[in-house]
């Protein structure tokens, strides 16, 4: 179970919304956590992987364009 503080306004839109569609608060607050849930995983986790990355690991364009046999 969670429970969240929201404030006046925010909670005066999702009443409305809830009344206009006859679903309930708590379904559409489920919704937009799931919404943004997976983009903030993935922010978090590549913001995990750039402190690992070192400058040493990076290659140039023009020597991936070679690798991938895609020079001009």
């Amino acid at each position: 179970m969670l429970a969240v503080r929201i404030d006046a306004e925010t909670e005066k839109r999702l009443e409305a919304l809830a009344a206009r569609t006859g679903r309930t608060k708590t379904f559409y607050a489920r919704e937009a956590i799931l919404a943004h849930l997976d983009d903030l995983e993935d922010f978090y986790l590549a913001e995990e992987r750039m402190k690992d990355f070192r400058s040493e690991d990076a290659i140039s364009l023009a020597d991936l364009k070679a690798d991938l046999g895609l020079d001009d």
